[in-house]
Parts: C-alpha cells; structure tokens; sequence
C-alpha cells in the first residue's frame, strides 16, 4: 500500500505547489524513499539518494496512512511521543499541500 502510494506520486503532483527545490526521506517501516519537489516536476527514487534531505519523515504504515488517507494532521503529542519524527514539521505539511492533502 504505502509503495503504491509512493508510485502514484509524480502523477498526483500539483505543479507550482512548491515554490524552491525541496527533498524529502520517507522511512515507512521498510519503504524507505526519496522524494524531490520542485515547481516543475516530483521525482520519487527508491531508497535515500540524497545525504541531506531537507525534510526527514520516520514513521510506520498505520500512522502514515492514517495522514495520507484519513486527512490526519500529527500534533505536538505526535512528534513528542515519538510516533512521527521529523526534522522539519512544517516542511512535511508543505509536502502534504503539493498533492492535495
């Protein structure tokens, strides 16, 4: 599931969402993926092809779902709890923006 979401990624990209070039580390239990934003166009590489991402996200399938599909929104407690871990929250909303979430 979480694989096939990350397939449908470039298709589903609003362009111009995304203002600068902007990368991103999915770890998802075992999917782990590199997404780049820019105002042009979405790359989706599998594994990590960039040392420093911009945005980190480490998470597992349920949480990560539950934001894809439900329109969760992780708050404070989340991060702090340790259930999501991000570098740059306010990045990962930006992410969920460019694809309509």
């Amino acid at each position: 599931m979480i694989a096939a979401i990350f397939s449908g990624l470039e298709g589903s990209y609003t362009l111009g969402e995304i203002e600068a070039e902007t990368s991103f580390y999915f770890s998802i239990d075992e999917i782990k993926r590199t997404v780049v934003l820019t105002p042009e166009a979405c790359r989706v590489a599998k594994g990590k092809t960039i040392d420093a991402v911009d945005c980190v996200c480490k998470t597992d399938t349920d949480f990560f779902l539950k934001i894809w599909n439900d329109g969760y929104r992780p708050g404070m407690t989340d991060f702090m709890s340790g259930k999501i871990k991000s570098n740059d929250p306010l990045t990962l909303k930006d992410f969920l923006a460019a694809f309509g979430k």
